[in-house]
């Protein structure tokens, strides 16, 4: 996989180079090449912003530096080979990113990152784009930061994990959050390892038991207890059809029934009584 990353602030993305990424590029399994979006001004102060039309505070980021910046970038990944490039912007105004998203971007050969700074890019840029190759505006979560360099980190370090050969074990995260499957929608247990006792407390007995059955039934128990305690949200829009008899017993002791009217469309509602503590 190409990654390119145009910004101004190139030193923001050093964390590419270090754990599972920086493994992965000196392994070869991901080329990532860093842009400073400065090399496309020509006034001596290497201006990429101006003042917006209409008015208002802030200040947005111009066509011209970006615009010659993309145009670079694609020339060059064609020349070196890669296909079926993707613009990815980070923005809070954008969709949510997701694991799905993450094993989709996992899939492709080659992504752009354009990090925004100020009150972002003017809008022309991305409808220009949007015109040749496929562009993901993206949200890592609801709120704002002061520019898009720390979401391209957190969008690189997702997607390359997916990616072959990147974890040490290929099936480390088929049991993730998020996970695609039986994992779709539910939050990840808690995890635990030796020594056996700490401090006096026991890691559960079923861990111990060698029982392979009981123990994915235990997991599968404790990730639905931990969703039902964060992410409530979660549950309420999961398709009632993706839960067996043993984890609709675990919902109902822990508050939830398949909502009838909601059924069809995959929705559950949490009684208001009667949930066992």
């Amino acid at each position: 996989m190409r990654l390119d990353v145009v910004t101004i602030f190139p030193e923001y993305l050093e964390p590419l180079n270090v754990s599972l990424v920086g493994k992965a590029r000196a392994r070869g399994q991901l080329n990532v090449h860093v842009h400073d979006l400065r090399d496309w001004t020509y006034d001596r102060h290497n201006t990429v912003d101006d003042t917006p039309y209409g008015g208002g505070p802030g200040m947005v980021m111009k066509t011209d530096p970006w615009g010659e910046a993309l145009d670079t970038v694609l020339a060059d990944g064609y020349e070196s080979g890669a296909h079926a490039p993707a613009l990815i912007v980070p923005t809070p105004s954008g969709r949510p990113f997701t694991q799905e998203l993450a094993v989709e971007l996992s899939e492709r050969p080659w992504l752009i990152f354009t990090p925004a700074r100020y009150e972002g890019i003017d809008r022309r840029v991305m409808d220009e784009y949007a015109t040749r190759l496929p562009v993901y505006e993206v949200s890592i979560g609801d709120y704002v930061l002061a520019g898009g360099e720390a979401a391209v980190l957190v969008v690189t370090e997702a997607v390359a994990r997916l990616l072959p050969g990147v974890l040490g074990n290929a099936e480390s995260h088929r049991d993730d959050s998020f996970a695609p499957g039986a994992m779709a929608n539910l939050l990840e247990g808690p995890v635990y390892t030796k020594p056996p006792v700490w401090r006096g407390r026991d890691i559960p007995e079923v861990l111990l038991s060698g029982h392979h059955g009981k123990i994915a039934r235990w997991r599968r128990d404790e990730a639905l207890k931990r969703t039902t305690a964060n992410r409530p949200d979660l549950i309420e829009r999961c398709d009632p059809k993706a839960f067996d008899k043993k984890d609709r017993e675990m919902l109902s002791i822990l508050g939830w029934e398949p909502d009838p009217d909601g059924e069809p469309y995959g929705r559950f509602w949490r009684r208001a009584e009667g949930v066992e503590e």
